[in-house]
């Protein structure tokens, strides 16, 4: 058998339900330029590859002005990122999972489309920022997912052969353009049929990761 991969994961959807404090940092935007809420099903719908893009999605549904786009994603982030961790919680089992994952001798990060500053806060507010040897953010390069490079690059920096584990479609064809065995967290933020991605397990219990990492442990 190989040596232990090293294991990369997403963050929102994956290792936390992080849509309460989106929705809610989306709606006090809205609120400020006079608009009404818009419901946590249709955000979740726009969530995924980073704020910008969510902040545009938002806007292009309400008809706000996208020039006005820098300014209310800069506003949106800057919100966001002081109150990232009021709703947010961590999905059940993740940490103790985690700790096994260590114990068992594999290498963690993190590789996400949200912001450096926000990423950092969720993780030190929620008590998983121990868990991880490296995180790349949606700023740490000029690609974000699903460009490869970030996949890469935090692969590079844990050294050997690594897994990525993420709950999307975004994730999933990241994993393929990395050359990357995927797995799946099924409870997540997944927006297309998973039929309609390719991946080399799927779960939705936490504490069943390990037996999915052996078994791409052993074919490689």
């Amino acid at each position: 058998m190989s040596p232990a991969p090293a294991l990369i994961f997403d963050l929102d959807g994956t290792l936390i339900d992080s849509l309460p404090d989106l929705a809610a940092a989306v709606n006090r935007m809205l609120a400020a330029e006079g608009q009404p809420p818009m419901v946590p099903a249709r955000i979740r719908s726009f969530v995924g590859d980073g704020a910008k893009v969510l902040v545009a999605r938002v806007m292009a549904e309400r008809g706000i002005d996208m020039a006005r786009h820098d300014a209310l994603a800069g506003r949106l982030v800057a919100d966001y990122t002081e109150r990232s961790a009021e709703f947010t919680t961590v999905y059940p089992h993740v940490r103790e999972t985690l700790g096994t994952l260590r114990s068992d001798g594999h290498r963690l990060g993190i590789c996400t489309n949200k912001p450096a500053a926000a990423t950092a806060s969720v993780l030190d507010a929620l008590g998983l920022a121990p868990f991880f040897d490296c995180v790349v953010a949606g700023d740490t390069l000029a690609e974000r997912k699903p460009h490869p490079a970030p996949l890469r690059a935090a692969c590079a920096a844990l050294g050997g052969d690594c897994v990525f584990v993420g709950d999307s479609e975004v994730d999933a064809h990241t994993a393929e353009a990395a050359g990357m065995p995927f797995l799946l967290f099924s409870a997540g933020y997944l927006r297309v049929p998973r039929s309609e991605i390719r991946f080399a397990g799927d779960f939705d219990d936490f504490r069943d990761l390990p037996q999915f990492v052996a078994r791409v442990r052993a074919l490689t």
